[in-house]
């Protein structure tokens, strides 16, 4: 431990998201290093923050607490307990992780599919004979041929899903969500959010859970039951969440760091990194006070990399033209929700915790159901209380329309595909969040050139989705954060580990990871 006289080292992490807050209490729990965060805006969580409009709660974005890593599902649970039946109540208080069933369909021709798509009934009654027979053939097409050669993301998926079911649900779902083409976007996206899924994972986990009994029930005793290790990530039944929403458990992470001797320093910017030579000696740093300089020892960076390329370009250390044409062309993709409270949904009284809009008569991408999530996020039980989420370009026509013209056309939409009537809305609120998702077109595929650069400043870590633009879940967040401190703790300066974090198709389960719990 730090003696009396001596000074303990200090780290200064850019933005206190996931990742930021997971680096700061591992570092303070497991090393002599004194973290400094500062968050250049004035909420704590990043994406993964909830946001409260008049006694309700929103979910900015929907986060299931799942993960493949038992170091990840011990620590969400070290920092919130399990609900319990017996005994003390914790569900009573709010300091408590709920837990929850999955339920998530498409929405496409006005009718609701499951998700993933199950070859079931309501799927071939929805679709129709026809639409079923192509589907099938053309499956099975993809299962006899050579697979062909994965280029972009709609390789990637018709290698697994055949071309009339990526075309049916795929398609066009993610066309709105990044606003190009499938065939624009590189392979690795699909590589990171669904992995091994496949039509034939998919049959096989239906057929599992038609011969478990009472599948839908929740043991609420045993957190065992969500170490769903074998099980796709998009096929889990249940999963963990924070009663008051996935901002409570990152503002209870928050204190903590406070409580244990760390800083947190909210609407102060890091906009200069100042070096000598291979190393990060301080940090410059806007705050309301001015731009202040921040001597460190180590630099944990969350922020976005094309803003941290631009902070590194300094005189002194000016930054190789290559790596800054390379981050400038980096795209990110912002996000809209509307809030809307409602008297009713048309659709009935769904379980849903969302819903994909594949219908391409609207611009609307995904519909959140927060009762679903927690019925404590909702101030009236007797009413809906959903989030109507849009993808957007910062400044474009749907970014710059005016909070109640924006509003409007979110409700003429909802009423278009039959899900609500504009007049069951009884109050509204619009939310925007910039770089919400690190986009996997534009300069991407040389992204290796900047990681190459900053890789080779010994005490600079990247960290998290926007740190190493890459479509992180919150848990990869995590990991990555770990995996830094870990490199921290052992004086190491061989950044692999952190990059290999959502690379493969089993991540961070063996013995390797589990010492962090």
């Amino acid at each position: 431990m730090t003696t009396e006289n001596e000074s303990p080292k200090i780290a200064v992490i850019a933005g206190a998201g996931p990742a930021g807050l997971t680096a700061a209490l591992e570092l303070l729990r497991t090393t002599n290093v004194k973290p400094v965060i500062f968050e250049a805006e004035n909420a704590i969580g990043g994406i993964s923050r909830t946001v409260c409009y008049k006694g309700n709660r929103m979910d900015i974005g929907g986060h299931r607490f799942f993960s493949k890593s038992d170091a990840v599902m011990d620590w969400w649970l070290n920092i919130l307990p399990l609900e319990s039946k017996d005994g003390p109540h914790p569900e009573k208080d709010d300091l408590v992780m709920l837990c929850r069933s999955r339920l998530s369909r498409i929405l496409f021709l006005r009718k609701l599919f499951d998700y993933p798509v199950t070859l079931n009934g309501n799927t071939i009654r929805g679709l129709g004979f026809w639409r079923m027979m192509k589907i099938g053939l053309s499956y099975l097409k993809v299962q006899l041929l050579p697979a062909r050669s994965e280029k972009s993301l709609e390789d990637f998926m018709i290698n697994r899903f055949g071309v009339e079911l990526y075309r049916t649900f795929f398609r066009d779902y993610t066309k709105k969500l990044w606003g190009v083409p499938c065939n624009k976007i590189s392979p690795e996206w699909g590589g990171q959010r669904i992995k091994g899924l496949s039509i034939t994972k998919t049959v096989v986990h239906a057929v599992k859970q038609i011969f478990k009994s009472n599948r839908h029930a929740i043991d609420r005793d045993s957190a065992d039951k969500f170490r769903q290790k074998n099980t796709e990530t998009s096929l889990i039944g249940q999963f963990l969440y924070p009663k008051l929403g996935p901002g409570q458990l990152w503002e209870t992470v928050a204190q903590k760091i406070l409580d244990m001797g760390g800083e947190i320093v909210m609407n102060a910017k890091v906009v200069g990194v100042n070096r000598i030579e291979n190393r990060v000696v301080s940090v410059a740093v806007d705050n309301s006070q001015g731009v202040e300089t921040i001597p460190c020892d180590y630099f944990l960076s969350s922020m976005p990399v094309k803003e941290l390329v631009t902070a590194m370009d300094q005189p002194k250390t000016s930054v190789p033209a290559e790596v800054k044409r390379v981050a400038e062309g980096l795209v990110y993709r912002d996000f809209m929700t509307v809030g809307l409270l409602l008297d009713k949904l048309e659709i009935g009284n769904i379980k849903d915790n969302w819903i994909y809009v594949q219908e391409s008569d609207v611009k609307l991408g995904r519909i959140q159901v927060f009762n679903n999530w927690s019925p404590y996020l909702v101030s009236d039980p007797s009413k809906v209380w959903i989030g109507l989420e849009y993808f957007v370009n910062e400044g474009d026509e749907m970014w710059t329309m005016s909070d109640a013209d924006f509003i409007q056309f979110a409700i003429a939409e909802l009423d278009r595909i039959h899900v609500a009537k504009p007049e069951s809305v009884r109050d509204s609120v619009v939310f925007r969040v910039k770089k919400a998702y690190p986009a996997y077109f534009g300069t991407y595929g040389e992204f290796h050139k900047i990681r190459e650069y900053l890789d080779n400043i010994e005490n600079l870590f990247l960290m998290g989705r926007n740190g190493m633009h890459k479509y992180n879940n919150m848990d990869h967040s995590m990991l990555t954060a770990m995996e830094t401190v870990k490199c921290i703790r052992e004086g190491s300066v061989d950044k692999s580990d952190l990059w290999n974090v959502n690379t493969e198709e089993e991540y961070h389960e063996g013995k390797k990871n589990e010492k962090h719990a």
